[in-house]
């Protein structure tokens, strides 16, 4: 299971111009697996405090939320590819990481 998701990454981010060994994109892998983690660590925590009748406020601001810039969706649901774009060249995150976050 994760072998495959770290294949996925390893070749996304190889094909980035400047590149020449993993070395170069540990950290971007690192962040985007952090973020990810931490998105599915609210969205468990926010779903136990709803079940307990309690408020919950998120830990990172909405405009940095994995939802917001990494898998925006319009009205209908739909990803919203327009959205991501441009929340990712605000937040500065690069086209390969944002590839494998989607």
């Amino acid at each position: 299971m994760f072998e495959n998701a770290f294949n996925n990454i390893d070749k996304a981010l190889r094909a980035e111009e400047g590149t020449a060994s993993e070395l170069d994109y540990t950290e971007q892998t690192s962040w985007v697996l952090f973020l990810k983690y931490l998105d599915d660590l609210e969205a468990e925590r926010a779903d136990i405090a709803e079940l307990e009748g309690r408020d919950y406020a998120p830990i990172l601001d909405k405009a940095h939320q994995w939802k917001t810039w990494a898998a925006p969706k319009t009205a209908a649901g739909v990803f919203d590819h327009n959205a991501a774009r441009l929340c990712r060249r605000k937040l500065g995150v690069s086209e390969s990481a944002a590839n494998l976050a989607a």
